[in-house]
């Protein structure tokens, strides 16, 4: 049985969330409350809502976790060769929250194999729209001759960057939006981008996944740290596309 929140209940400890036997592992409580605030209480503790129309506000915390730690994303020689012409093409520029509504209305029509409709519902478009112009969601946009191509958008809190989800209109697009927000983690000092759910696609991106008492610690270490900016993507990041491994996150 998990949890049924009010507005003024705190999300419960994540050890009570279902567990891998269950019809639903990571399942930790249920509510009506989808607001910035609670949001915040939730992104803090590695917990985030998920859930479709016609239900309550679904909030979960999987164990394993996947996660891209920044030092290990993987440039493929293809993804290169593409980052370095989309760069030498007029018309081609990285923009960062340029139009953060679009890109979430894109997330949110984008079909997906194996997925029936869409988490990105209305009311969740709407608080993270709330959200952004608060501060704390972000997009990476690949634009191409004044049109949006493809993109990616996630939240920030301190040194943690939460990826949400990410669409592409043009071959590798979304991929170079992914890239570009690995160049602004590495320049300021964000280890580690969530991943939330584990896929083939971002494993081959070098995403891998750590059990949730490690993704938990991290975040006790890096939510309080000063939040990065600003928020703008400066040709020289791209510098930090083939910066070095710094080690382990830890």
């Amino acid at each position: 049985m998990i949890a049924w929140l009010e507005p003024d209940d705190p999300l419960p400890d994540t050890a009570l969330a279902l567990g891998p036997n269950s019809d639903a592992p990571g399942l930790l409580a249920a509510g009506h409350d989808l607001s910035p605030r609670r949001l915040t209480e939730a992104y803090r503790r590695g917990i985030f809502p998920w859930f479709s129309a016609g239900q309550p506000v679904l909030w979960w915390t999987t164990d394993p976790r996947m996660v891209l730690p920044v030092a290990e994303f993987k440039l493929s020689r293809s993804l290169r060769k593409t980052v370095q012409a989309f760069r030498r093409t007029p018309g081609c520029d990285v923009r960062i929250d340029h139009d953060a509504g679009a890109v979430m209305r894109a997330c949110a029509t984008t079909e997906r194999p194996g997925q029936d409709g869409t988490w990105i519902v209305p009311d969740m478009r709407e608080v993270y729209a709330q959200w952004h112009r608060e501060g704390a969601v972000h997009s990476f946009e690949t634009w191409v001759n004044g049109e949006l191509v493809g993109g990616l958008y996630g939240v920030s809190i301190g040194r943690m960057f939460y990826g949400e989800s990410m669409f592409a209109r043009r071959s590798d697009a979304s991929k170079i939006a992914l890239a570009a927000l690995v160049c602004f983690c590495r320049a300021h000092g964000i280890e580690v981008i969530d991943c939330q759910q584990e896929t083939a696609h971002l494993a081959s991106l070098g995403a891998r996944p750590w059990p949730r008492a490690r993704f938990e610690a991290h975040l006790r270490a890096v939510v309080d740290q000063p939040r990065p900016g600003p928020w703008t993507y400066d040709e020289a990041l791209w510098s930090y596309l083939d910066a070095p491994p710094a080690g382990p996150a830890s």
